[in-house]
């Protein structure tokens, strides 16, 4: 049983790293540097993951567990601690998107009807003083020249006035803030998959994971099913998001500086996914909808 279930996790993993590898190569990241980050994350998975009856884990109980040495733990525990990285500073939403949040949600920078107001650039209730509010010290002309970039705005030519287009932040191609949120986005699903493969051994309940597969769909559909699955899929995140963003802190202002509280960082990711298979006789391609 346990030599099935080796061999299936190996399976999974030769796919999670197949589209990773291109991704790497493509960037010009070769295997050594590599092999250097996953040491990294091994030896922080054990040693905060994984504490068993210790409060501290020592380099030795590292060592054991990963199968790496206790010099090369301790080298790589000091890096981690020279990086500050850690759970409590898991990366959060990129300061452009955190702009377009505040817009759509914080009801200053709103209309009457509740919409997005179209703001001047300076003054009170500008887009300066809302880039001030949710990007921290970025300048507000770098904000609004990302989002002019990527079409999430646009420019009264008479007023100068600035309207937002869309509701999400898309950054494009390989930019920082597309390996961020690429960065993000797979952790969190690994995350949830590996929560959903444990909770039933404790009292925790499984997060919701699904997927929706057809395997022989035409070619003609595809432009067609892109659209319609791109459509549909950002009217659900809208609707989540109008029910979940005003509850946020930053956007509510329910919690005061001087009174940290605990928090929660909880979203929902919808992406399309495709692939062309070998043409070949079979029967009906089939539906499937996957769950752990």
């Amino acid at each position: 049983m346990k030599e099935a279930l080796s061999n299936s996790l190996h399976q999974a993993l030769f796919r999670i790293l197949r589209p990773l590898a291109r991704l790497l190569l493509r960037n010009g990241i070769p295997y050594g540097e590599f092999a250097e980050l996953v040491k990294r994350a091994y030896v922080e998975a054990a040693l905060e993951d994984f504490p068993g009856e210790r409060r501290k884990p020592t380099d030795s109980g590292a060592a054991v567990m990963t199968g790496l040495t206790r010099k090369e733990v301790k080298r790589q525990r000091e890096i981690l601690a020279g990086q500050h990285i850690g759970k409590s500073e898991v990366l959060h939403a990129n300061r452009a998107s955190r702009v377009v949040s505040g817009w759509v949600h914080d009801a200053k920078f709103q209309s009457a009807a509740g919409e997005p107001a179209i703001l001047p650039f300076d003054g009170a209730l500008s887009f300066s003083e809302l880039a001030k509010k949710y990007s921290g010290d970025m300048p507000p002309r770098s904000v609004l020249d990302e989002l002019l970039r990527v079409g999430v705005v646009s420019v009264d030519s008479d007023t100068g006035n600035l309207t937002l287009t869309r509701r999400a932040y898309v950054p494009v191609g390989d930019s920082q803030e597309m390996l961020q949120i690429f960065g993000e986005d797979v952790s969190d699903l690994i995350a949830t998959v590996d929560h959903n493969l444990v909770c039933n051994a404790g009292s925790q309940r499984p997060l919701f994971q699904r997927t929706l597969t057809y395997n022989n769909i035409p070619p003609e559909v595809m432009e067609a099913w892109r659209a319609q699955a791109a459509e549909q899929s950002q009217k659900m995140l809208e609707q989540l998001d109008s029910w979940l963003g005003p509850k946020d802190r930053d956007v509510s202002g329910n919690q005061a500086a001087d009174s940290p509280q605990d928090s929660y960082r909880t979203g929902v990711s919808v992406f399309i996914f495709e692939e062309v298979t070998v043409a070949e006789t079979s029967p009906l391609g089939s539906k499937s909808e996957r769950a752990l």
